[in-house]
């Protein structure tokens, strides 16, 4: 068996290239954990097809197949809902929370908040429903971190709406929508990959929204969550969490 894996060192450099790239995404870069599971897949794949036998690299060819059809299935729905539909007008816009690092917004917080100013700036009588209660590590909630940014980017403050309990998305979209009127058209926030997910959460809660970007600022990191957010459309159909 030893013998057969350095049989090839060209594909045994690539798997170990591919093992160092996972290290590096997961330990020297933050945020980057599907790109380093995927890495780390990647190696593993290339090393059984070194050391298996003719059997067992047929039915893993099989079923790597089905995962990238069942992948291509989850993502594509992410992709047609990325874009939103900002130009639509709403009466509510939820704005789906991220992390606070102390009292600073997360980089995932920032580009919803770009996303959510834009679309209050474009629809002045639009109100905006921020939801996000306080986690591990965060001085204040996720809702009042949005609210402090958008008061000091000069929305008024008489067109936020609080909602601090959440601690995930089923829970931003249910307690948020306890505070909308049902005969009231909303649209929601969130990172361009998890708009997807969050309207058939709403679906499901008996509510049609509509998506606002919240464009991912990096490319690399926009891939990784959108691969992750394909995972995680697998997730919700399977589990509906």
């Amino acid at each position: 068996m030893k013998r057969r894996l350095f049989a090839h060192p060209g594909w045994l450099t690539a798997a170990l290239a591919c093992f160092a790239l996972a290290g590096y995404f997961r330990f020297a870069l933050l945020g980057y954990g599907t790109m380093a599971l995927l890495f780390a897949a990647a190696g593993a794949v290339i090393v059984l097809y070194l050391l298996m036998p003719k059997w067992f690299r047929v039915a893993l060819t099989a079923v790597l197949l089905a995962g990238t059809l069942l992948f291509l299935a989850a993502e594509y729905p992410v992709l047609r809902a990325a874009k939103g539909e900002p130009e639509r007008e709403a009466d509510y816009l939820i704005v789906l929370g991220a992390g606070v690092h102390g009292s600073v917004p997360s980089r995932s917080m920032l580009d919803r908040l770009h996303g959510a100013l834009a679309y209050l700036e474009a629809h002045p009588a639009c109100v905006a429903v921020l939801s996000g209660g306080r986690g591990a590590g965060e001085d204040l909630s996720e809702a009042e971190a949005m609210a402090d940014w958008l008061l000091a980017k000069g929305i008024s403050g008489d067109r936020l709406l609080l909602e601090e309990r959440a601690t995930n998305t089923a829970e931003n979209l249910r307690f948020s929508f306890a505070l909308i009127p049902e005969d009231a058209r909303v649209a929601v926030c969130s990172s361009e990959y998890h708009l997807c997910r969050a309207q058939y959460m709403a679906k499901t809660m008996g509510r049609e929204v509509f998506g606002v970007p919240g464009a991912t600022g990096l490319s690399l990191l926009r891939l990784n969550y959108f691969i992750r957010e394909a995972l995680g459309m697998v997730h919700y159909a399977l589990f509906g969490v």
